[in-house]
């Protein structure tokens, strides 16, 4: 029977067993086998998903992503708006010219554009505490821990003791957030917000702008979207007289109540750029095109609503019914006469007014005609019965055309007279003495002489 050979393994020889355990512990065949393994998990075989995953991670998707993620795309219809009203690189322009005082760095991408949302930080980026700021955080073993505040502590810091039971206060602080935080909402979802045109600036660069106060936050408008003109702006010689215009415009529209919806926000600064034609044409296209249940609109021909007074001038005045601008002058204003509007009315009024007609041809072009004369009660159309002829009555002078003096009498009647026999001549808010010769009953006025002056208005 033959001897069985036995094998002795070189003095050079040393199996190549793996890091993760010790020689002794794994025999060849498993050493072999883990090394296979480490090799087939390398980072360069990984499945296509997880290739894709560390794509979607990368520092040039994050920079054009997470704004998105975070804040959400505009849900505004763009059927509501045909053309954009402007591009997010103005809106960045005139954000960093407002706060040139202390700019802020955008991150501009590879279109050379920079884009809104890089000014807009992310929230737990800026409340992150620094290491700086919490001493107790060092590795120092030998530092105590942190007192914990008690509950009693907590208790008193959390609300304000208040007279009235189960009442509470807001703090200023808790306000100003409740707010900011409005704001931030409509530049997510496109709510309308209604602010207090409290000024006109003009930033270095030339661009005319509109300052809003919404509950103490300044929100600029450009003038391209306050929506005060159509088509484009003149240019060369026509472009000075057209400014003084629109600066006219805007003066007398200070104190006005103003919807925008937020275009474009400053974190840091806390201030924020809006579009008022953007809230515009949202509702025109609800109040206007949109129907109801009955297949009507909300406004339609005959309908009396609440407009709010953005101008008023000596004889006319001009509203905003819900997106839609509209003049309406002496004459459709009251049945009473009277010499200067200011007297009645004034900018941020609420009056009640008749819609007349309507065209809806066009949601950029939407026109309308109101009056409030139609509004206001039938008993002050004609108060003739407290006149008599070959009386005398008092009233106020309250305009002078072609020789024709208009007067209000303290009774209540709207007069004319055509002569004067006082040697001065009468003048607006000029109280006289008005004797009755003739009663209109057609057209409701009472028709007289001046007899005399009895206040001049100087």
């Amino acid at each position: 029977m033959p001897k069985k050979k036995t094998l002795s393994p070189p003095d050079d020889f040393s199996p190549e067993i793996p890091e993760t355990a010790p020689a002794e512990e794994l025999p060849e065949q498993q050493a072999e086998a883990v090394s296979e393994n480490t090799a087939e998990t390398s980072p360069t075989d990984l499945p296509e998903a997880d290739v894709v995953s560390d794509d979607l991670n990368s520092e040039a998707d994050i920079g054009e992503n997470a704004p998105d993620a975070e804040y959400g795309a505009d849900t505004e219809d763009p059927a509501l708006i045909p053309d954009e009203v402007t591009a997010d690189s103005e809106y960045d322009s005139i954000l960093r010219e407002l706060n040139s005082s202390t700019p802020m760095p955008l991150d501009v991408g590879d279109s050379g554009e920079a884009p809104l949302d890089a000014l807009l930080p992310e929230e737990d980026t800026e409340s992150a505490p620094l290491i700086e700021e919490h001493p107790e955080t060092t590795d120092d073993v030998s530092a105590p821990p942190p007192a914990e505040p008690s509950v009693s502590a907590g208790r008193r810091d959390s609300y304000i003791l208040t007279v009235d039971a189960k009442d509470r206060i807001e703090t200023e602080d808790e306000r100003r957030e409740i707010i900011w935080h409005e704001i931030k909402t409509s530049h997510i979802t496109g709510r309308i917000l209604t602010g207090i045109l409290s000024g006109v600036e003009q930033t270095p660069s030339g661009i005319t702008v509109v300052v809003l106060d919404y509950k103490g936050f300044r929100v600029a408008i450009p003038l391209k979207e306050m929506m005060l003109y159509s088509g484009p702006v003149p240019h060369g010689a026509k472009y000075k007289p057209f400014m003084e215009r629109m600066n006219g415009i805007l003066s007398t529209m200070l104190t006005a109540e103003i919807d925008f919806i937020v275009r474009g926000l400053n974190h840091n600064e806390r201030s924020a750029v809006a579009s008022r034609k953007a809230a515009m044409l949202r509702k025109r296209q609800t109040f206007y095109l949109d129907t109801n249940e009955d297949g009507e609109p909300l406004v339609y021909e005959g309908r009396v609503v609440q407009a709010r007074v953005i101008g008023v001038a000596e004889k006319s005045l001009r509203v905003d019914v819900f997106g839609v601008e509209c003049t309406i002058f002496a004459r459709d204003l009251s049945n009473t006469w009277f010499g200067d509007a200011h007297e009645y009315y004034s900018v941020g009024d609420r009056v009640l007014v008749r819609v007349l007609t309507i065209d809806r041809s066009d949601i950029n072009r939407i026109s309308i005609t109101a009056d409030i004369r139609s509004v206001l009660s039938d008993a002050n159309q004609s108060n003739l019965d407290k006149c008599v002829l070959q009386g005398k009555y008092a009233g106020r002078v309250t305009d002078v055309r072609h020789g024709v003096v208009f007067i209000r009498l303290n009774n209540g009647v709207n007069a004319i007279a055509h002569t004067c026999y006082d040697r001065r001549m009468p003048g607006k808010k000029d109280t006289v003495s008005f004797a009755i010769t003739r009663l209109d009953e057609e057209r409701g006025i009472a028709v007289g002489i001046i007899t005399r002056i009895i206040k001049q208005n100087l």
